[in-house]
């Protein structure tokens, strides 16, 4: 039996060197496999969790012979304000109720961030009914599934 002996002699730098070019080696194939590879938990983006479009939105009240204009602010998941521009002084004394309802709906709509569940008083039902819907399509034109953005006139 002759046994053939081979000694390798390995210096020290040469292991190092390749101990790190594998560690990086190993590091980029992990790096290119998370970038690439699709994530279980795909988080929802900022444009698709917000409920609005930012912008100022309006409606039209047709009010008898004269029309106000109902406009509605808001940002990507608030409303910020809402308030009747236009307004002749001939429509406020025709309806008193106009202004003071709507600023009672106004708070209650800013404090619930939507139409669900509002009350209005018995007296001024037919003017919140019509403020409501008003607030309501300037609101659908805001929803962030409408194809269009920004400022609605």
């Amino acid at each position: 039996m002759s046994a053939n002996t081979k000694i390798v002699v390995l210096r020290s730098r040469e292991v190092l060197y390749t101990i790190l070019l594998l560690f990086v080696g190993i590091l980029i194939i992990l790096v290119l496999l998370s970038l690439f590879l699709p994530s279980d938990s795909a988080s929802p983006t900022e444009e698709s969790a917000a409920l609005y479009v930012p912008g100022v939105y309006s409606s039209t009240l047709q009010l008898g012979n004269a029309a106000a204009q109902l406009q509605v602010t808001v940002d990507a998941d608030h409303i910020n304000a809402i308030e009747l521009i236009n307004l002749d002084e001939a429509v406020t004394t025709m309806y008193p109720l106009m202004e003071p309802c709507l600023d009672e709906l106004t708070a209650k709509v800013i404090d619930n961030q939507g139409l669900e569940n509002i009350s209005y008083s018995t007296e001024s039902k037919y003017t919140s009914i019509l403020l409501l819907n008003a607030i309501s399509q300037s609101l659908s034109k805001a929803a962030v599934s409408a194809p269009m953005s920004g400022t609605m006139q």
